[in-house]
């Protein structure tokens, strides 16, 4: 009882430091770099493989998909940017989330008191303004490989547990339980790339037989989960918000949703690819970065699917989400309400 309370504090605390990394990272790096990704954002054309490049490079600097979305359902809302534009937005966010797995994916844990050491250095010494914000970037950014380090040490021990392996293994075998396992995760937790790094970090654990305990085919699918999951994010960012602004989260949800349906069936297949793609080596060595590799390739892959579909997102997305009927007009009613003439009134 004591070893596993060990195990969940370290496991939960380690998550409650990389959420704080995450948002002390995104936050400032939002008030560093904020309003030139808005004005890229508004500015994008009506071509529709710039909006995608404008949405994955507003993630990439602001290591959040969920302040693009949220920037882009906002710019709907107040009339700035019309659906069709907003939808390639939210695809190329998809494409920039991946790239906060693929630096987790590096194994910076000699460094990361370093890190931590500098930001906070900058932090101190720096005065108010652009290198305030972006010490406190490199401190958050410093905080979320620890929290990473803190949960890696913690999971080892359940690699030698013969109960949770064999959970392990059952969830491994039925695709669609580890795609339910990712979702609630992301619902839960709020931040697909936590759960993703979580995710890493658990595959990178060596089981009994010195592989993989959860294996790749058995991680794509938690993936795909993590990928469904975060879709939430959108939705409450839409509650409140215009018609079109809903339309813009509803498309998040269906570009999520139908990845999720398509690549479950392909599971062996997709990670046969992935397995191909550099770097090579002992499967517990190597995974983290072929996770990171299968969200890219995820999303860049449903990406090129339906960026030359992106009407066809439009008019289903409005199929769900129709314009409200109007009132029927009462002539009764519009006799009542109609201002009487000058000459009736004056009568």
């Amino acid at each position: 009882m004591e070893e596993l309370l060990q195990i969940g504090l370290g496991l939960f605390g380690g998550l409650a430091l990389f959420l704080y990394g995450m948002n002390l990272m995104s936050n400032n790096l939002q008030e560093a770099a904020g309003e030139r990704m808005r004005a890229i954002l508004a500015a994008v054309t009506k071509n529709p493989f710039f909006g995608v490049l404008a949405g994955a490079l507003a993630t990439a600097v602001l290591q959040s998909s969920s302040a693009t979305t949220v920037m882009t359902i906002g710019f709907v809302a107040a009339g700035l940017m019309g659906l069709r534009q907003a939808i390639p937005i939210i695809m190329g966010a998809n494409i920039g989330t991946t790239i906060t797995a693929q630096i987790i994916a590096f194994k910076l844990s000699d460094y990361v008191l370093g890190i931590v050491l500098v930001g906070f250095l900058i932090m101190q010494l720096a005065k108010q303004g652009q290198m305030k914000y972006v010490g406190t970037a490199v401190f958050g950014f410093g905080l979320l490989f620890l929290g990473i380090d803190t949960m890696g040490a913690v999971m080892k021990p359940l690699a030698e547990n013969p109960v949770f392996t064999d959970l392990i293994a059952q969830v491994t075998g039925v695709p669609v339980l580890g795609v339910l396992v990712g979702t609630l995760m992301t619902l839960v937790v709020q931040s697909s790339s936590a759960t993703i790094a979580v995710l890493q970090n658990f595959a990178s654990t060596p089981g009994a037989d010195g592989a993989s305990i959860i294996g790749l085919d058995g991680a794509i699918p938690i993936l795909l989960g993590d990928n469904l999951g975060t879709t939430i994010t959108a939705l409450l960012a839409a509650i409140g918000q215009s018609r079109d602004a809903k339309r813009v989260a509803l498309s998040h949800c269906i570009f999520n949703l139908s990845g999720c349906l398509l690549f479950v069936w392909l599971i062996g297949p997709f990670a046969s690819v992935v397995a191909a793609i550099p770097p090579a080596g002992p499967e517990v060595e190597v995974i983290a970065r072929q996770i990171a590799n299968a969200h890219t390739l995820f999303n860049v892959t449903m990406t090129a699917l339906w960026l030359p579909l992106v009407s066809m997102m439009v008019k289903i997305v409005m199929a769900i989400l129709p314009e409200k009927p109007r009132r029927p007009r009462d002539p009764l009613v519009d006799t009542l309400e109609t201002p009487l003439a000058p000459d009736a009134a004056a009568a």
